[in-house]
């Protein structure tokens, strides 16, 4: 649990609102954002006129906004993603110095590139960053991003589609432990996929990243579709058994690979803990042990 972790949340409350407008009012946060004074004012005008307690639409005009939380679920900063004709471009903050240094600025890029890549299809991100802003350079530099143009004034940094895609497989993003699928399960997953495309973004990562063995190599200890498992959420200890969506039945213990949870434990070994976000909240799930998997029993049809 001593990784990183951030998670984005599309849904903008007044809180969140008012929490962003705290963080833009810190002039340490706001030193190298172009358009700060702007946005916060924006924000205290759409507070005072619109008595709504969510505020989505009034965040995602021109593109999409994100509020960043950390593993217990408190709000860290935000992520901005800018429609663009030929691009989209990234915004990232991490609003509080305390939390400067470690890490969450780079986890919540990596969210963000999912979310521009997987959900909203974009060709091209890039990220305008001034160059004495020397943390946030080496931080979109780490997450892959490479030298696009400069200026005196501003570094253009940028991620296409079709790099971001072959970085997944290489296991450098940041919080993200090893998985392994078979390839039989590769395959019905893609198909799967290709059916439900707007609604599997986590599971189109996950296979994205997952290391690719033959049914007969991979090891017992893993998460392959039809196993079964004993799983520990925020301390309490289940039996799941992950399946396809058609054979989904929770009441029974069986997780649909398509679900929050069911695409989290997905490839996953004995032994793995790590957060993930579960109802819009933030769980804590531990793989204790794999009780059956098809492959180590010899049952290569399922």
């Amino acid at each position: 649990m001593s990784q990183p972790f951030v998670s984005l949340c599309p849904e903008i409350t007044r809180s969140d609102a008012l929490q962003v407008m705290h963080w833009l009012d810190n002039e340490a946060v706001i030193r190298y954002l172009a358009d700060s004074r702007d946005v916060s004012a924006s924000i205290g005008r759409a507070l005072s006129r619109v008595h709504l307690p969510i505020l989505t639409h009034v965040f995602n005009h021109g593109g999409r906004f994100f509020m960043a939380f950390d593993r217990r679920d408190r709000p860290v900063g935000f992520v901005r993603l800018v429609n663009a004709p030929s691009h989209c471009e990234m915004v990232t903050v991490i609003g509080d110095r305390e939390n400067w240094g470690r890490r969450l600025g780079t986890s919540a890029i990596h969210q963000g590139m999912k979310l521009a890549f997987m959900e909203m299809r974009v060709k091209t991100l890039i990220a305008k960053i001034q160059p004495e802003n020397i943390r946030s350079l080496k931080a979109f530099l780490g997450c892959g991003f490479s030298h696009a143009c400069e200026t005196p004034l501003l570094t253009s940094l940028s991620m296409t589609a079709e790099r971001y895609r072959a970085l997944l497989g290489t296991g450098m993003f940041l919080g993200s432990s090893e998985i392994f699928i078979t390839e039989i399960d590769k395959g019905r997953l893609t198909e799967l996929m290709e059916e439900h495309e707007a609604s599997v973004v986590d599971l189109e990562y996950e296979v994205a990243r997952a290391i690719v063995v033959r049914s007969e190599n991979v090891t017992a200890d893993v998460v392959t579709l039809n196993s079964r498992a004993l799983v520990q959420m925020d301390g309490q200890s289940v039996e799941v058994v992950l399946v396809y969506p058609d054979e989904e039945d929770p009441a029974t213990g069986k997780l649909s690979v398509c679900s929050e949870v069911g695409t989290a434990i997905l490839g996953c070994k004995a032994g793995d803990s790590f957060a993930w976000r579960v109802g819009g909240r933030t769980r804590h799930i531990s793989i204790l042990q794999v009780l059956y998997q098809p492959e180590a029993a010899g049952h290569f049809h399922l």
